[in-house]
């Protein structure tokens, strides 16, 4: 029988030193007031279905492997939500392109829950600061709520 030895020639696992890797787990929070909308936001408009939430910027060479969304204090009922990312840029990138809902769809918001990633989605390393989102859906939410959104990855920087 052979012995097969695979080289190392991916570097980037190995920032910081440590030969595991840096797994990282960045934390991302929104609030809503008791009339619906986002608290230190641009706008005064209560979220409606279909409104895209921009939580926090993920870092470029990031590579996203798992999620979890905390609904801490539920948002109005029927509201659902699919999270994913959007370039900060706006240009898309065809390696790895944005996908609003690569961390989950028809989430239901409308509860208290702890939802993990539940989608076929391969690891990806972002090769640029991309916003992490939320966008409704079902029904515009009318009532305070606090969700958090906590992102595990790898920080190997960009090629």
């Amino acid at each position: 029988m052979a012995t097969i030895t695979k080289s190392d020639k991916d570097a980037r696992v190995r920032l910081g030193s440590t030969p595991w890797g840096n797994l990282s787990a960045l934390r991302y929070h929104f609030s809503t007031n008791a009339a619906g909308a986002v608290i230190g936001s641009d706008t005064a408009a209560a979220v409606a279905s279909g409104d895209k939430i921009k939580v926090g910027l993920l870092p470029a060479g990031f590579r996203i492997v798992d999620s979890l969304i905390i609904i801490a204090t539920a948002m109005s009922a029927s509201v659902t939500a699919k999270v994913g990312f959007e370039y900060a840029d706006g240009v898309d990138v065809t390696a790895v392109p944005q996908d609003d809902d690569y961390f989950g769809a028809a989430l239901v918001m409308s509860s208290a829950a702890r939802l993990r990633n539940a989608t076929a989605n391969p690891s990806a390393v972002l090769p640029k600061e991309a916003w992490l989102t939320v966008t409704t859906g079902g029904a515009a939410n009318a009532k305070a709520s606090a969700v958090e959104v906590v992102v595990f990855g790898i920080a190997e920087g960009v090629e």
